[in-house]
């Protein structure tokens, strides 16, 4: 085949552009795979883009925003690399990638797992944050040249996680290194955000990246920490410690009320006392009275014994205890009589019979 066939058979570029119709593309090769870029050929690079050629493995040149007209005077590297005579009119074949400079935004970092800090009120506590970072191509060349490769389309989502791992590792450092209390922690987000920020950049920068900014958004503390917060806060509303007890108190009170009884009576009373002491006290009032001690109660006497019952003893007619005998004679104070119609046996004295119920005398 003959120059002129070759040349027939060739497809020339003669607009090289990129309008991009993602929001997360960072770097996108034009696609110009058996194609050659004719002399002449109009490059446009829009607002934040950078236009990089790469001939033969290698970055040849750099095109900021703007409309250029490919020629020899502002390809010089690569005319350098092509061994191409200055003002050839020659076809030549390169990679156009396309940088997006502009600045990515709401991006999301948060700790995995718990960090361990220790605080000066609690101790030892595990705490977890979360919040939003931007993201901006700083250096092209550093960028294609560490991460992207030969990668026709680098996207955020390809490198967040790597950098999201920078963040964390500094954020447990900064938070560590800052010795801020717990309970001071909400009150300090800008500072902390601006310190883990600082320490994150210089990371950022070996990729070529840089890091406008960075927001922490939460810092969530174990939910036993803060049930203790909200003790605390509920001192803080009342006032000291001893005002906090006499809290506890009358809160204690409220649950024996719930359950009454004789002992939760005096329970209540006592207390009660306790705590009007206290209250004098920090109102600098005379001190109530105390409540006399409480007699215990006498015991109460067994009930009189009714009078011991007393019989005549027949045989000797004189006043006997009752019983089986007399105490007097000691012969038996019943005197047993037979019933003179059915002959059974009746108490003495019968004046009728207890089974027939005939007449005895």
């Amino acid at each position: 085949m003959g120059l002129f066939d070759w040349i027939k058979g060739v497809t020339f570029l003669e607009v090289i552009e990129w309008t991009d119709p993602t929001r997360d593309t960072i770097i996108f090769r034009f696609p110009t795979y058996d194609k050659m870029i004719k002399w002449g050929a109009q490059l446009t690079v829009r607002e934040s883009q950078v236009g990089v050629f790469i001939s033969e493995g290698r970055i040849a040149d750099l095109f900021q925003p703007g409309r250029y007209t490919l020629s020899t005077k502002n390809l010089p590297i690569l005319v350098g690399l092509l061994g191409l005579p200055f003002g050839a009119e020659t076809p030549f074949k390169s990679e156009v990638y396309f940088v997006n400079t502009r600045e990515f935004t709401s991006l999301k970092w948060g700790t995995p797992n718990p960090i361990m800090m220790n605080s000066a009120d609690f101790g030892p506590i595990r705490v977890r944050a979360f919040g939003t970072y931007t993201l901006r191509v700083a250096d092209p060349v550093k960028l294609l040249k560490n991460v992207v490769g030969t990668d026709g389309r680098f996207t955020v989502d390809e490198i967040m996680d790597q950098l999201r791992s920078h963040i964390i590792q500094q954020f447990a450092d900064a938070l560590g290194e800052a010795k801020i209390p717990i309970l001071e922690l909400a009150s300090q987000y800008n500072e902390i955000s601006a310190l883990v920020a600082e320490k994150t950049r210089s990371e950022f920068n070996e990729y070529g990246l840089n890091l406008p900014r960075l927001v922490i958004e939460n810092i969530t503390l174990p939910e036993e920490v803060e049930k203790a917060l909200d003790e605390r806060g509920k001192m803080a509303a009342i006032g000291d410690l001893d005002r906090f007890t006499r809290l506890k108190a009358a809160e204690a009170m409220k649950e024996a009320a719930k359950n009454p009884g004789a002992s939760g009576e005096g329970l209540g009373i006592g207390a009660g006392f306790v705590l009007a002491q206290q209250m004098a006290r920090n109102l600098n009032q005379p001190l109530p009275p105390a409540p006399a001690p409480m007699a215990a109660p006498a015991p109460m006497a067994a009930p009189a014994t009714a009078a011991a019952a007393t019989v005549v003893c027949p045989s000797c007619s004189k006043a006997t205890p009752a019983g089986n005998f007399c105490v007097e004679c000691g012969k038996p104070l019943a005197v047993k009589c037979q019933c003179p119609a059915c002959q059974k046996e009746i108490p003495s004295g019968s004046k009728f019979c207890p089974h027939c119920g005939g007449k005895v005398s």
